[in-house]
């Protein structure tokens, strides 16, 4: 039996969770890599879990982020490390984690985003989620950059802002994948 979704924050989860949370997203993206970089970027946020028992059977982690569109600054609340159990895929798990995700997106955040794996764009695009197709670009602390080879993989959950998925969005800077 699947449990509900929780929502936590990152200090508020016990370290054994975060374990299992870490260890199901490497599973999960095995293949693709899925290293230490990738999960601090998914700390100091929410935490959307489904625990079955002991097990965290998916998870997905929304961080607070700073991007530039239009002239404006977003506040943006970033989709990290969605993941579900591969035995147990296809069950709404996914849905389920997005779904709580979102809730907070719209009441908290300008935005949402995320950069989707070629796996997980189908997932996003039925939640009406937005694939960016104008450029996207980074604040690095040399100045900003382009960063083309994200253009395809950035998706966008409009809330309070009004966004052009034509135009040029910009992320701020973080080590390791900026989006």
């Amino acid at each position: 039996m699947n449990g509900p979704v929780t929502l936590a924050s990152t200090a508020l989860l016990h370290p054994a969770v975060l374990d299992g949370a870490r260890g199901l997203c490497e599973v999960a993206f095995e293949g693709e890599g899925f290293g230490e970089e990738d999960w601090q970027h998914a700390l100091g946020g929410l935490h959307a879990l489904v625990v079955d028992g002991d097990r965290v059977v998916a998870h997905g982690a929304l961080v607070p982020r700073r991007f530039h569109h239009a002239g404006r600054v977003l506040r943006v609340g970033y989709v990290e490390a969605v993941a579900v159990d591969p035995a147990r895929r296809r069950r709404g798990l996914g849905s389920a984690v997005m779904a709580a995700l979102e809730d907070v997106v719209r009441r908290d955040h300008d935005a949402g985003a995320l950069g989707a794996t070629d796996e997980g764009a189908a997932l996003y695009s039925a939640r009406g989620w937005v694939r960016w197709r104008g450029s996207t670009w980074a604040e690095t602390p040399t100045g900003r950059i382009r960063t083309e080879e994200d253009d395809d993989a950035v998706f966008v959950l409009p809330a309070a802002a009004d966004l052009d998925p034509t135009g040029e969005l910009t992320c701020d800077w973080r080590d390791g994948d900026l989006w």
